[in-house]
């Protein structure tokens, strides 16, 4: 636990379900204040909410649009007219689709970069904007993803924006450290969410990945928050420009694992 999160006030994009869901309930644990952006009215967020209060913080949520700078800004002036102020923004809310490069259609290739690489963009300048103005010294964390490293074929929109998400974490770590404005990022590996159900209820699937990962286990949400309110904590203070990798060594060549190469 981290109780200089307490009271903090933090926007998750994305926070309905998955990841940014795990790491909104892990905020409220840590009794912050957390505002839950979510794209669809479908989704539970009144028992996000529930749960985070029940721990001893605070919810609230707004539905939004990552791809609409007017959606962000009112995120962002939700959480302000709300909760009083923004100390930590996590820039999580990501799409993904598989299609052969060959037959990847512009409208898909902008859809993919406008969610997972413009709207981190705009969560970034829109954070930074306001920490710069109200003299915080804030926290920021993008999501980016093992496939900023790893070549991910059918997926090339996808590895793009991420690799996009990794440089631009780390230029604006470079630009903003004078003012004591942290930014880092979060490269999930193989996670048990609802964008990955369908392949990990394929036991087949579900073993070829798993012989990717060299702890040999899907990773759980939970593990993801946990990153996240690190990150976000004093713990981290002297941390920016980071990718913490949290994808059970994934990334660590895990076909040499058993002495092969």
């Amino acid at each position: 636990m981290y109780p200089n999160l307490e009271g903090k006030v933090v926007v998750i994009t994305g926070a309905g379900t998955g990841l940014g869901r795990a790491m909104a309930e892990r905020f409220g644990a840590e009794k912050a204040k957390v505002v839950i952006n979510y794209f669809k009215e479908d989704e539970d967020v009144q028992s996000i909410i529930e749960t985070i209060e029940k721990a001893g913080g605070s919810g609230s949520a707004i539905q939004g649009d990552v791809t609409k700078e007017e959606d962000i800004k009112r995120m962002i002036a939700h959480a302000v007219n709300t909760f009083g102020s923004l100390d930590i923004m996590v820039n999580n809310a990501g799409i993904e689709n598989e299609v052969p490069s060959e037959d990847l259609t512009l409208e898909d290739w902008n859809k993919v970069i406008s969610t997972n690489l413009t709207g981190q963009f705009l969560g970034c300048r829109e954070a930074i904007d306001y920490m710069l103005e109200n003299k915080i010294k804030g926290s920021i964390i993008n999501m980016s993803s093992v496939h900023q490293e790893i070549p991910w074929p059918h997926f090339v929109h996808y590895a793009a924006s991420k690799g996009g998400v990794k440089l631009m974490t780390e230029t604006l770590a470079l630009e903003f450290a004078p003012h004591g404005i942290r930014v880092n990022c979060i490269a999930p590996g193989a996670i048990d969410t609802p964008i990955n159900a369908e392949k990990f209820d394929d036991p087949e699937l579900k073993k070829g990945v798993v012989e990717l990962i060299p702890m040999g286990y899907i990773g759980k949400p939970e593990e993801i928050a946990a990153c996240a309110v690190w990150l976000a904590s004093s713990e981290a203070s002297y941390v920016t420009g980071l990718t913490l990798f949290a994808d059970g060594g994934m990334t660590q060549y895990p076909g040499f694992q058993a002495g092969k190469g």
